[in-house]
């Protein structure tokens, strides 16, 4: 990661520089002047001003008898840009539901929204329409292949997306998505 980037980054991050910096925003200030509208000491001003200086978002300049010091915006902007062009990691999408031949119908996506963070199941719905659309998701994500599937396994893959496997496993059966016989699942095309 750039070296000034994060110098700015660090010298942004007090308090006390961030209020110094609101202050300037509003034109060039004396240090004195920063230290009363700040309720410090000057000589902490002065300490974090020479870090703001440092990181390239405040100027120094003479004003007899004091120093004037103001904000340098270019440098807010470049360090806007900086951190716009860091590319975020994608977070993996949720595979798409089939609703027929088409991609998920939009009132299941806000339910799906609505009952997850990420990947797992915040809760199990309630209300059985719901419920249907969180386990046709449940199907799609965990047993995708048309094979049998232990009970263990079963249980491993519902449990990395919610704790209540055993009822994940009975929804599953009841809405007809999966059939088990002998300990042994295996998904339906219902």
């Amino acid at each position: 990661m750039d070296e000034d980037l994060l110098r700015a980054l660090k010298a942004l991050s007090d308090a006390s520089r961030l209020r110094i910096v609101g202050l300037l925003a509003g034109g060039p200030m004396a240090g004195q002047e920063l230290a009363d509208a700040l309720g410090i000491g000057a000589p902490t001003v002065a300490h974090h001003l020479k870090r703001l200086r440092l990181a390239g978002l405040v100027t120094a300049e003479p004003a007899h008898p004091f120093i004037e010091y103001r904000l340098r915006l270019d440098r807010l902007d470049e360090i806007g840009r900086a951190l716009d062009a860091l590319e975020a990691p994608a977070a993996e999408p949720a595979p798409a539901l089939r609703a027929g031949d088409g991609e998920l119908d939009p009132e299941d996506a806000r339910v799906l929204r609505g009952y997850l963070d990420g990947d797992r199941l915040v809760t199990i719905p309630a209300r059985s329409k719901k419920r249907l659309v969180i386990l046709r998701w449940l199907r799609e994500r965990c047993f995708a292949e048309d094979r049998p599937y232990p009970e263990r396994e079963v249980n491993a893959l519902l449990a990395l997306h919610h704790p209540d496997v055993a009822s994940l496993r009975r929804y599953l059966v009841d809405e007809g998505l999966m059939v088990r016989e002998a300990g042994v699942y295996r998904r339906t095309e219902g």
